[in-house]
């Protein structure tokens, strides 16, 4: 039996605790919502339940891929496992499709296909409210070497290029997502989680939003929503969450 030990650090999403063994932390998944660097707020129940099943099976997946990720196991209906990562301050934003900031930035219509994925990065940074920087930001702050952003982005197209396809089996287009990596022995692993809380999934038929955007633009049908990725991701069994 994991013990959860001394809590470490709370997060809009998760909390962060220590275990027995120092080279594993202990990840608690909320049912807390948020947008807008939190200037909009609610709980959304069993939010936290789905996020960590739905994380799990993108682990899992990408496992077998051969991409290194802090997934260990799933300890409870709440309760992930992970490798004890030293957090690389650099989140990467991987776009196929203009939607959200990029729209309003570049002045891209929402839903135009992009011509190539692009890379985007920001300061992991909640005060600053994650400013977005650059390759020259990076290596200035010492925020990660020129080595370790080469495999990050090898990583982040890698994993871009298994979960297309992969959702496009199930009607699901891939917008957008956020990846988060740290350091564990020396070799450059993803963290984090990806969940509706990360990731822009749209219906390929419809178009119809299956994400955190519904939160962002008060569309309703949140929790419903991402109860029918993990819906259509595990095939139609054990997508029905019990509060």
């Amino acid at each position: 039996m994991m013990n959860k030990g001394e809590f470490i650090y709370e997060g809009k999403a998760k909390r962060i605790y220590r275990t027995d063994n120092p080279d594993q932390y202990l990840v608690e998944f909320k049912d807390d919502a948020t947008a807008f660097d939190g200037l909009k707020k609610d709980t959304l129940a069993d939010k936290g339940i789905l996020n960590n099943r739905l994380s799990e099976i993108f682990f899992k997946l990408l496992e077998d891929e051969g991409i290194e990720t802090h997934f260990i196991e799933i300890l409870s209906e709440r309760e992930m496992l992970v490798k004890a990562l030293e957090i690389i301050p650099v989140e990467v934003i991987v776009r196929n499709i203009a939607a959200g900031s990029i729209s309003k930035r570049l002045g891209i219509p929402e839903g135009t296909k992009l011509s190539r994925t692009v890379l985007e990065f920001s300061l992991k940074n909640d005060e600053l409210h994650d400013p977005m920087i650059n390759h020259y930001h990076i290596y200035a702050l010492y925020l990660a070497t020129a080595e370790e952003m080469a495999r990050i982005e090898e990583l982040a197209l890698k994993v871009n290029a298994i979960l297309v396809p992969y959702l496009e089996k199930v009607g699901i287009t891939l917008v957008d997502f956020k990846l988060e990596f740290g350091r564990h022995k020396g070799r450059v692993v993803l963290g984090d989680e990806i969940s509706p809380d990360t990731c822009r999934f749209w219906d390929i038929g419809s178009g119809e939003k299956m994400d955190k955007d519904r939160f962002r633009r008060d569309m309703g049908g949140v929790i419903d929503a991402y109860r029918e990725v993990l819906r259509r991701l595990e095939g139609g069994d054990g997508a029905e969450v019990e509060s």
